[in-house]
């Protein structure tokens, strides 16, 4: 049985992800910070989809609650296959808003996002490589166009996205690394993040403005990821766009076009 360890599990794309390997026939080890009631009914529906699950608590900013996490997994499978790097915080501040940001807010978000994702990978390490494993970091557009909620979210993912090439390189062939890049996802997390006027109107602006004229769900990201941890055998140091084409540009449509 192959196994997976997903942070930031309880809601949205941690979520759609581990009911999709679930799918897959995974044991799944679902790791939460503060969202124990979501994260307690994903595990439900990943048990209703025949999946062993183990639940677990805790902080990825914290390096002992990443080792824990580990061990956990290791302690009731013996192995970790894929890791998921999904956990993640932002500040929604635009870039004029220089006073919403300080020290303090860069280092909470690098705590979680960057540094986080960095203590998994180590925690992990030496399964994923028994077991011929694979990293999935979750990471933005933000990341890779220099746009997004705030300066320390889009440089945090910037760091993921270096981070996930040179670990690409320094792990194989033992582990494949890739991330994902999502653009908008309707999720709670955007919702609670721009509030309900503020996430439709992006949502609308989204649709307007992107070559594929839409805005990615938690399942179509989770999908993407699926694919890179129970596919992709061949596929590692991949910064794999899910923005419905944004960061091709805006393309003026031709008279007669649909």
């Amino acid at each position: 049985m192959k196994t997976a360890l997903i942070t930031g599990a309880g809601t949205g794309v941690g979520a759609a992800t581990a009911q999709a390997l679930a799918r897959k026939g995974y044991a799944l080890l679902l790791n939460y910070s503060k969202s124990e009631a979501e994260a307690r009914e994903t595990e439900a529906a990943c048990r209703a989809l025949g999946a062993d699950t183990l639940l677990a608590q805790g902080s990825v900013a914290e390096d002992a609650d990443c080792r824990r996490l580990a061990a956990a997994a290791l302690e009731r499978w013996g192995r970790i296959d894929a890791l998921v790097n999904n956990a993640g915080i932002s500040v929604f501040a635009g870039a004029a808003a220089w006073e919403a940001l300080d020290a303090e807010a860069f280092q909470r978000i690098y705590a979680v996002n960057t540094i986080g994702s960095f203590q998994m990978v180590r925690a992990c390490v030496d399964a994923l490589k028994a077991a011929q494993g694979c990293i999935v970091n979750v990471s933005s557009v933000a990341g890779a166009l220099g746009i997004g909620s705030s300066m320390p979210y889009i440089a945090s993912k910037g760091a993921i996205n270096a981070m996930t090439l040179h670990l690409a390189r320094t792990l194989a062939p033992a582990v494949r690394v890739n991330a994902v890049c999502p653009g908008m996802i309707t999720t709670r997390w955007f919702v609670d993040g721009l509030g309900p006027e503020g996430f439709e109107k992006m949502k609308a602006a989204a649709e307007a403005m992107t070559p594929l004229g839409r805005a990615s769900s938690a399942e179509d990201v989770a999908e993407a990821i699926v694919w890179l941890v129970d596919g992709a055998k061949t596929v590692t140091g991949e910064l794999l766009m899910l923005d419905a084409g944004m960061h091709l540009g805006v393309a003026p449509r031709l008279p007669g076009a649909r």
